[in-house]
């Protein structure tokens, strides 16, 4: 125990905030990893390798050396959303023992923890409706919004508990806003044209019926659109001297020509499976460059210290002392 202006409190792990970062940082990169593996389980085939949930099959939770490849892989996705909210848990706790006591990286931790749970119900009524693609689609979207709540949750804990200022004006805010809404819009056309192409998850499963050809085209329209909104941003950015913001469009229209020269290629060779899982993974970086342009449009100053602010932390400094005034 330790005791702060008379007040005893219970000593607490100090957790630095390195190690929030860190622990942060590693849960972006597991959410973006089981989407990655989330996939490779419909790209194999294997979305009803355990054709039940939760159970893998009626009588167990496991599954068993009939199912073959197909099982063992989508047995082992489920495995790893363990993996990851194990990383969501310990960020959660780091947040909560922190020394520093940040409460507003609470809610975006709690979020992202609670996000993992979500996750696997919907990968359930994916299953329980026999890979439905808008389901499926709406599970991609959902992993989507944790990875974003994910990065939120990074980024502010390298950011002080000041108020926001904006970096760049006001013009230029409202043209970040609207490439992050083109770019949100490009991801859910493209669970359209996933659902309406032949790599459903199973032989057996639906298609959305949306024709491949005519919805292939609109996505690649919204693609030349976030493109275009992407340049002008650089442009813009650049013109008024934001060179971080700049930097941060310019990243996100280089990944943004990655993805699309993934998109355009798997499209002639009609859809490899493993260029259609690049393009999965080029979705989460998509995202996560967009996030960057949005973050580098405003900067967060640190608070003003008050003089109760200040005395708690002269006792955490001088416990010593502390204990005797």
């Amino acid at each position: 125990m330790r005791r702060i202006r008379g007040v005893m409190r219970p000593a607490r792990f100090p957790v630095s905030a390195a190690l929030l970062r860190r622990l942060a940082l590693a849960s972006i990169i597991a959410n973006v990893g089981i989407v990655v593996t989330g996939g490779a389980v419909r790209l194999t085939d294997s979305g009803l390798g355990c054709p039940t949930w939760p159970r893998c099959t009626d009588e167990s939770y496991t599954a068993t050396a009939e199912m073959g490849i197909n099982g063992a892989i989508e047995f082992g996705n489920r495995l790893l959303t363990f993996a990851v909210g194990l990383i969501a848990l310990a960020t959660l706790l780091a947040v909560l023992l922190h020394r520093s006591r940040r409460r507003s990286l609470l809610p975006l931790a709690v979020a992202v923890f609670l996000g993992i749970p979500a996750q696997a119900v919907i990968g359930g009524i994916t299953v329980l409706t026999n890979l439905n693609p808008w389901v499926v689609g709406l599970h991609f979207l959902a992993s989507m919004a944790v990875i974003a709540a994910a990065y939120a949750l990074w980024r502010r804990t390298k950011e002080p508990d000041g108020p926001t200022v904006a970096v760049v004006p006001a013009p230029l805010r409202t043209l970040a806003w609207l490439t992050t809404l083109v770019s949100v819009a490009v991801l859910v056309i493209g669970t359209w044209v996933t659902g309406s192409g032949p790599h459903a998850g199973d032989h057996g499963a639906a298609r959305n019926g949306l024709d491949p050809e005519s919805i292939a085209q609109v996505h690649a329209d919204s693609v030349f659109l976030l493109i275009g909104l992407s340049v002008a941003l650089v442009f813009a950015f650049r013109a008024v001297g934001a060179t971080g913001a700049a930097r941060a469009a310019l990243v996100l229209l280089a990944v943004e020509l990655g993805q699309g020269l993934i998109g355009f290629v798997q499209y002639l060779t009609h859809l490899p499976a493993l260029l259609v899982g690049a393009h999965m993974l080029g979705s989460c970086l998509v995202l996560l460059a967009t996030l960057s342009v949005q973050w580098s449009t405003r900067e967060r100053r640190p608070a003003p210290a008050s003089a109760t602010s200040t005395e708690a932390t002269d006792a955490e400094l001088h416990p010593v002392a502390a204990a005797h005034s």
